[in-house]
């Protein structure tokens, strides 16, 4: 399995951006997939995550209401949409996916970890 993120940037305040992470190899018994973000200095800390084949989503208390994560399983790709940038979100932000576990916070669920990708938010 390999997964590359991307759609990171430089933006302002308040602005938007979408990243996305395409899957590619054993796809087929992914369970769920996730979204973490490291700013340097700091731990690598969950951000959101979804189940491959169902409905569940799950979302960090500070990104609830400004991110959304989304998947197209036809095109083997989760999506972030991330509205309302503040400058705390600046941080290499990371896709990782399971097989057979699902979808959640804690980061040894997942197995597979894509490279990252820059989000930087101005003030």
């Amino acid at each position: 399995v390999q997964l590359q993120a991307s759609g990171g940037g430089l933006v302002q305040a308040g602005d938007s951006l979408s990243l996305s992470c395409v899957a590619s190899g054993r796809t087929d018994g992914f369970a769920g997939m996730g979204w973490f973000r490291q700013a340097p200095g700091e731990d690598r800390e969950f951000v959101a995550a979804i189940a491959w084949s169902g409905t569940s989503k799950y979302y960090e208390d500070s990104v609830r209401s400004r991110f959304t994560i989304s998947k197209d399983i036809g095109k083997n790709t989760m999506y972030l949409q991330m509205n309302n940038l503040i400058p705390g979100d600046t941080a290499v932000y990371y896709c990782a996916a399971n097989l057979g576990v699902g979808p959640g916070w804690y980061r040894g669920l997942y197995s597979y970890w894509g490279q990252g990708t820059q989000v930087t938010v101005s003030s």
